[in-house]
Formats: C-alpha cells, structure tokens, sequence
C-alpha cells in the first residue's frame, strides 16, 4: 500500500514490471482498450503502456472485456482539458524544481521514478491542430480576431503548449522518455508560430481603421488637451474625421502586442520582429507616397533630374520631411512602444533610419547639383526643414544614431548654405559682367534691374536664414564676417546695380533720354524696397532717401536738358525794337517754337515711363513749367499777328492743345508721325 502514496504521475520499476506481466496475460484484450503507440504524445520507456491517468477511464482498462460496459464518453475540448493540462504543467513544474540541483541520475531517484505524461495531452494537441487547420483554411484567414472568446481561446492554447514544450525540454526524465510527445508537440507549435506570424503580418497590413491623414496644428493641440499621450489612435469627432497616423483601433494595438507577447513566449520574437519590420517599412512609404506623394530617389537620379523637375520634387520632399517629423516618425515610435514595449527603440530604428539618412542624401544632392541664382529659394527652403524639422526627428531616436544624424544634418546644412553664399555670388557678378551694349528702347527699366531687384525681394523673405547663412557658413575674412553679413552683402548688390545702370545710361545720345532711364530704373528699384518690408529692414530709410533725391536730380535734368530750350522761344528778347514789335522776329519765334515742340513730342511719345506715378510727376512737372509761359507769351505777342491766315499760319496750339499734348508723352508709342496732333478745345 505504500506505492498508493506516491505521486499518481510518478511511475516505479516495480509497478512497472508488474504491468508487464498483467499485459502479457491480458494480451489483445488490454491493448485494443488502451493502444498507447497510437497517440504520438504518450511515450513508452521499458513497458508498452504507460501510466493512464485516472481521468482516461483506468479503471475500464483494468477489468477484463466484457465484464463492464463502458460510461458514454464526454465529449473533450480544448476548454475543458485546459484545466488539466494547466495542472499537469503545474505539477511538471515543481518535479522539475525538485530535481534541479541534480545533473544525472536524479530523476529517477533511488526507485527508478520519472514523470508520465498523460494521455489527454496529446489529445488537448490534437484538438488545438484542428482550431489552427479551421483558421488556416477560412478566406480571408483574419477572421478570428473578431471574435473576443476565439483569441481567448486560440492565444491561450498557444500559450500552453510554449510551455508545455519549454518544461518537456528542460526536464532530462522527459526528453529521455517522450522524444515522440515532444516532435509531435514542437511541430503542432511551429505550425502555431507560422500562423500567428502569417496573422501578424496580414493584421499590421490589412487593419488600418483608414488612411491616416496629417492633422492640423489645431487639431493636433485639442488632441494632446483632451486625450492620453499614450494612445496610438484617436478619432476626433466632427463630419471631417481623420485618423491620426498609424491609424490601428486600440484593440487592434492590444490584439498585436499580445500576439508579439504568446511568439516571443515561445522564442519565436526575431520572426514576429522580422514581420513587424517589413510590415511596418512597406505601410510607412505607402503612407508617404499617397500623403505626400514621396518616392525614393538616389543622389544620382536627383543629380541628373533637371532643374524643372527638381523644382517639382523639392516641395514634396519638404512636405514629407516636415510630415515625417511631426507625425510619421513620432507615430511609428508609439506603435513600437505599444506592440514591443522595452523593444520599440531598435525597431523604430530600424524602421525610419535608413529614410531619414535618405532625406539627408536628398538634401545633399540638390546642394551638389550644378549652381545657378534660379536655385536659390529652393535650396534656402531645404535648409529651413533641416534646421526647423529634423532635430525633433533626431530627438527620436537612440544616442548612438542622434549623434550621426546630428554629424549628418550638419554635413547637409553646411553644404547648402555654401551653394547659397556662392550663388549669392554668382548675382554679383552677372551685374559685373553684364556690359552690354545695347541701350533699352525708350528708357525703359532695364531687365537687369527688373531681374536683380526682384531676386533681391524674395531673397529677404528669407533675410533671418540668410543671415544665418552667411555668418555661419561664410568664408569671408574674420572683419567682414558680422552679424548684419547677409545686409552688407545686399548693400554691394545694390552698388553695383548702380554702377551698372550709370554706365548703361552714357549708351544714350540724347541726355534727357538718359535722365529718363535713370529715373525709370531708381523709380523702380525704390518702390520694389519700399513694397517690401523685408527688403525695407534692410536696406533703411536712410537709403531710401538719398536715392529719392537722386531721382529728383534727374528729373530737374532731364526738364532742363528738354523743356528749358523750348521756353527759350517764349522769352522776350530780341522781339522788339524801340518799343516796337519785329514781326518777322515774332512769325520766326512762332515757328520755331512749333518745329521744337513738334519734335520733342515726336520722340518723347516713344519714350516709356511704365510707373504711372512717375508718369504723372513728369507731365504735371512739365506742364506746370510750359503752359503758364506759352499763355503769357500768347496773350502778350499774339495779337500782333494779322487775324486769319497768319494767325492760323504761326499759332499752331492753343494753351489747352499744348496740354492735351504733354498728356500722350512716355507712352512707349512707335507711330511715327511727323507732327504733334491734339484735338482743339472750343
């Protein structure tokens, strides 16, 4: 009676003899009831049977065949073997515990004991197999998940046999005695793993509640005020719903941590890993490619793309690094916190290294593409991402690649900024060596000046990057190298503009004509800085003025060089002699005074002054300076000319014609007719 006391799982060579001759004697009538090879789970050490547990119906087994009919069997599940299976592991446990001090025969002990496994096991396994083979036969196969009690069931099943094989493994009385349980076990889990895998892979990819999309600042801020940082998803409330990046249900986050917890349970983490890294790269560039329309591209392909499809791929590339930067990025590091927590560092790593390195290269390559000042604003705007965008970026990740990604940004930013300050340089000297020869028709602004001074105002939209660009990545000598370089660098642009547009003024013969291109041109260089209150800050009031009083000389010269010789025929000498009027003095005065004003009307007509203020100062200046002499010298000499024919002869304009006339100056008008017309006030 002393061997009732024994642990019912454990099995002694005494009994274990005895059963032999029972069996021998009982023959076929014991093994057709209890055929143990049958089932892969049960091993046999040194007898044909092994221990049944008194669950199995031992009693049945023992009696003779026919002597006592069976009870109808109960129908088994994985639900109701669960509890035994979870006190088998238990006890397996404990055996395993007791003995594991000892390294060689202390399993047996002195009597020979080893642990046996009963039969209900390989039955729990078999059951489990057929719930794997239900699933992995349903299309689409992602249909358990929506049922709460199925991944209850299906995750908790799993679980028991990652430990069921781990105590099997780890316990020398059971790999000496149930190699068959173990095979058939460690294949029923490797098949588990594959279908979790595969499940893992599908789930990442295919439940997106929809496509993520970027939130505003706004909404952005009402999210942080009103909901747990650590949530990964949120769907605002409103008609315009969007889901913030990456876009999973919390219980689909839950439902993929815990099938990351049940695979590294059963060290099968790298492959769950592996999976989560291709899922989440492939989603993470699908995303960035419908978001942002972003697609990789290599220093070499940018290097070649011309400079207008480049100006189309460096909008995107903003977008996707600012994108990236406060949303992508900062997402895929909660997902991996959520999923992997402990491990979300080396995989969101993994997962955005090589594209924000790839980021760093685009930005490389632009700076690197051949210079040219059209550039300049795109190029500034790449700089302003890396300075403004990517140090959250880095923030993100470990110290190690912090490091190089700060190393790298530098690199990118300081090779932009110097393409920057050379194109700046370039400007410079295409006014230098612009020494063409051909004078503008009619005055006009010169397109050099329209060129340069409209480069000069967008440019000082980005005045505060400029400045940092020229004191940190300029390689002027130590003096010049001040706070206010970008300033000082503007103010010798502006200089030599105007040393390039006196020069190109000498081109004209005619003097007034010179005067008018100078005033169109400081006209137009005044109110591009004056409509600028970037450029304004720069250039200062200061500025402004002196070459506002430049422009009044050149107005003053131009009047007296055109208008002043023509009120020359209107003064009083040489008309009179003795107090007596010369008519013939007076009838030539007349007409000289017609073929002057005909020509200056003539040609200035052609002359164009684009800037209607201008236009105005320059007519009403005119004006005010001929029309009171020419209607004093009319109502004083006028009436000495005969009414009728002479009068008509040598009175060519009326006060009012000569008014009428000065209106259609600067007009850039090529008619050429030979003599002023205006239509005669009555």
């Amino acid at each position: 009676m002393e061997k009732n006391d024994k642990d019912p799982n454990l099995h002694h060579d005494d009994d274990h003899n005895n059963d032999k001759s029972k069996e021998e004697e009982k023959g076929d009538t014991v093994s057709d009831d209890v055929d143990v090879d049958k089932k892969e789970n049960v091993d046999v050490s040194n007898a044909e049977t092994d221990h049944v547990d008194p669950g199995d119906n031992a009693e049945k087994v023992n009696s003779p065949l026919g002597q006592e009919e069976a009870p109808p069997e109960i129908p088994q599940t994985i639900e109701s073997l669960s509890e035994e299976l979870d006190q088998l592991l238990t006890s397996l446990s404990l055996h395993k515990e007791e003995h594991k001090d000892n390294n060689t025969e202390e399993e047996k002990g002195e009597d020979g004991n080893y642990f046996q496994i009963p039969q209900f096991v390989g039955k729990f396994l078999d059951l489990f197999e057929d719930k794997l083979s239900k699933h992995d036969t349903v299309d689409p196969k992602t249909t358990w998940y929506q049922d709460p009690e199925e991944v209850s069931s299906l995750l908790e099943a799993v679980d028991r046999v990652s430990k069921l094989m781990e105590l099997l493994l780890n316990t020398k009385s059971c790999l000496d005695h149930h190699e068959s349980l173990i095979n058939h076990a460690g294949s029923i889990q490797q098949r588990a793993m594959a279908f979790l895998e595969d499940e893992f892979r599908v789930l990442l990819e295919e439940s997106v509640i929809k496509e993520p999309a970027v939130v505003t600042e706004d909404q952005q801020d009402h999210h942080n005020d009103s909901q747990d940082q650590d949530n990964v998803n949120n769907v605002p409330e409103g008609d315009d719903e969007k889901i913030e990046y990456p876009g999973y249900s919390e219980e689909m986050v839950v439902l993929l941590r815990k099938i990351v917890e049940k695979m590294k349970g059963a060290g099968y983490g790298c492959e769950c890993k592996e999976a989560y890294l291709v899922g989440r790269r492939n989603i993470l560039m699908r995303t960035l490619k419908q978001d942002c329309e972003f697609e990789k591209v290599s220093i070499d392909e940018v290097q070649k793309m011309s400079w207008g499809e480049l100006e189309r791929e460096i909008p995107i590339w903003n977008k996707t690094v600012k994108d990236s930067s406060s949303l992508f990025f900062p997402g895929e590091l909660k997902l991996a916190e959520k999923i992997f927590p402990g491990d979300e560092g080396s995989l969101f790593n993994i997962v955005t290294h090589g594209l924000a390195i790839q980021f760093l290269g685009f930005a490389e390559a632009v700076a690197m593409t051949k210079r040219s000042t059209e550039k300049l604003f795109k190029i500034l705007d790449i700089y302003e991402t890396l300075r403004d965008g990517f140090p959250a970026i880095e923030e993100l990740f470990t110290e190690e690649l912090r490091s190089e990604l700060r190393s790298e940004v530098t690199s990118a930013r300081s090779r932009l900024g110097e393409t920057a300050i050379n194109i700046f340089s370039d400007l410079e000297n295409s006014i230098k060596s612009d020494s063409s020869k051909t004078p503008v028709p009619g005055g006009a602004v010169h397109p050099l000046t329209r060129y340069t001074m409209n480069y000069l105002k967008y440019s000082c939209e980005y005045k505060d990057t400029l400045e940092q660009v020229f004191k940190s990545h300029s390689k002027m000598e130590e003096e010049e190298s001040t706070e206010r370089a970008f300033a000082n660098q503007l103010m010798r642009i502006m200089d030599l503009l105007d040393g390039n547009m006196e020069a190109k003024s000498k081109l004209y013969k005619d003097i007034p004509l010179s005067c008018i291109f100078m005033m169109n041109n400081g006209r137009y260089i005044v109110q591009k800085i004056k409509g600028s209150a970037e450029i304004y800050e720069v250039m200062g009031d200061t500025w402004c003025r002196k070459r506002s009083s430049e422009l009044r000389t050149y107005h003053k010269n131009y009047q007296r060089e055109t208008w002043g010789k023509l009120l020359g025929f209107l003064g009083h000498e040489g008309l009179m002699h003795n107090n007596k009027i010369v008519k013939p003095n007076l009838k030539e005065r007349f007409k000289s005074f017609n073929a002057t004003f005909d020509e200056i009307h003539k040609t200035q007509t052609t002359w164009v002054v684009n800037d209607e203020q201008l236009q105005s100062e320059l007519r009403v200046s005119i004006t005010a300076v001929m029309i009171p002499a020419y209607r004093a010298f009319m109502a004083r000499f006028g009436q000495y000319l005969d009414p009728g024919r002479q009068t008509e002869k040598y009175v060519k304009y009326q006060p009012e014609d000569i008014e009428d006339l000065i209106d259609q100056l600067f007009e850039g008008n090529t008619s050429s007719s030979s003599t002023a017309t205006a239509k005669r006030r009555t």
